[in-house]
């Protein structure tokens, strides 16, 4: 078959449209951060393309679409080493060239990576999270990429036939389990959550959630693999979800707090995108609506989880990606429609239960598969290298500690201005408090 130009270009788009949500989420979780630790928090994130972007060329393509090996649990790592086998022209399926499809998969891995940083900002060790996060990807994400990507021969995918268009569980459960295990494990900041600090810029939060919106086009549309109805209908309904995921965030702090907050915006965004990811091409714009709406309020109550059982998440990565991605993958079971282009039928569409039960054995079989992983490596990583940094380091902040660097520079105010007028040195001022 000849190359298609039309589809070569979609996923193309689609893959830097990826690409993009990763400097996105940088900026989400810096300006979550204090404004001592902005940089080491964006580092962590833009980290996984040296690591994550690295191995997933060596082999990380391999174990997430190769031939069944291991009884399936994995793909076989030799098949694609290093690429090899897909640089000639005529590697393509349906006219789409299998090295770009790669490409679109590689941003899927190192953004799914980076948002466990959020739960673990300001307190581990730099050189400990990128050895972790090389190992949770060779050993976690590609083998359930294998699952639930590869529609050949995912057991996920292909043999209980869940509906997961984008990544509900690969991508949203699988971190936000890791965030929640790996946080335990790292203990709570200092001071937390007492002393918990406040965003630093919501300026930088708002704009990385909007780019995040922007870039999770091609994140849902692009997957699937052609600029067709099923593009056109993922994209519909990532739109739809996410406004009333918004809406119904901000309904719940005008209830509990008494003010909407722009924090409060953000997130809801994030919580709308990740809650239809699996569901974007399965329902109709109703039930997108719905999903989006209802993961606003679990996701808005999902991130006082941690004040009730006392782990420090960050960012909320656990109320966000975890609660979100159970309540997209899981709502499917009732609001997939069969007229759809996932073709499910959920039980207000006369589907019965059946597919709800297959949604929860994916997403139970993902937490419990990632749990286990990530605690074995995490503690390997404590009982070698260590996980966190020192607690006078931490009062210092982490910038300073581990990379040597301030987010921002006051000594120009310190002496006074070139004109000999003195200036106060600049305070980051936080408007809305820790969750």
């Amino acid at each position: 078959m000849e190359l298609d130009s039309g589809t070569i270009a979609w996923m193309l788009t689609s893959s830097a449209l990826v690409l993009l949500m990763t400097p996105g989420l940088a900026l989400f979780y810096g300006g979550q951060a204090h404004s001592k630790s902005v940089l080491n928090m964006m580092m962590m994130v833009f980290s996984t393309f040296a690591t994550v972007g690295v191995l997933w060329v060596i082999v990380g393509y391999s174990l997430a679409f190769g031939d069944n090996t291991v009884g399936g649990w994995f793909g076989n790592p030799a098949q694609y080493f290093m690429l090899s086998s897909l640089l000639a022209e005529t590697v393509q399926t349906d006219g789409l060239p299998d090295l770009a499809f790669a490409a679109f998969q590689g941003m899927f891995a190192i953004i799914t990576v980076g948002l466990i940083a959020g739960a673990v900002a300001n307190r581990m060790k730099f050189n400990s999270w990128m050895v972790f996060s090389l190992i949770w990807a060779l050993l976690v994400y590609f083998p359930i990429a294998h699952w639930v990507f590869d529609l050949d021969a995912g057991w996920i995918a292909s043999g209980i036939a869940a509906v997961d268009f984008a990544g509900g569980t690969a991508v949203h459960i699988n971190a936000g389990m890791a965030a929640l295990v790996l946080a335990l494990i790292l203990g709570k900041r200092r001071g937390w959550p007492n002393d918990a600090a406040r965003p630093h810029n919501l300026t930088m939060v708002m704009l990385g959630a909007g780019l995040l919106w922007f870039g999770w086009f091609g994140f849902n549309a692009g997957s699937a693999a052609v600029a067709n109805f099923s593009a056109t209908y993922a994209f519909m309904n990532t739109v739809v979800a996410t406004c009333t995921a918004i809406c119904g965030w901000l309904i719940i702090e005008q209830i509990r707090d008494g003010k909407p907050t722009s924090l409060g915006a953000a997130s809801g965004i994030v919580a709308g995108l990740v809650a239809i990811t699996p569901a974007c091409a399965a329902v109709t714009p109703l039930g997108a609506m719905a999903i989006g709406f209802i993961s606003g309020l679990a996701c808005a109550f999902g991130v006082g989880l941690k004040y009730r059982f006392g782990f420090d998440d960050a960012f909320d990565v656990v109320g966000v990606h975890l609660v979100g991605g159970l309540v997209g993958t899981l709502l499917i079971g009732f609001f997939a429609w069969d007229g759809s282009p996932a073709g499910a039928g959920g039980v207000f569409y006369g589907g019965g239960w059946g597919q709800l039960g297959i949604q929860a054995i994916a997403a139970l079989a993902v937490m419990v598969y990632c749990g286990v992983l990530t605690a074995i490596i995490a503690l390997v990583v404590k009982a070698t290298m260590g996980l966190r940094i020192e607690s006078e380091a931490e009062a210092v902040g982490i910038d300073e500690t581990e990379h040597a660097e301030s987010g921002y520079d006051y000594s120009g105010f310190s002496a006074g201005s070139s004109n000999g007028v003195g200036a106060p040195e600049p305070v980051a001022v936080a408007t809305t408090t820790d969750r």
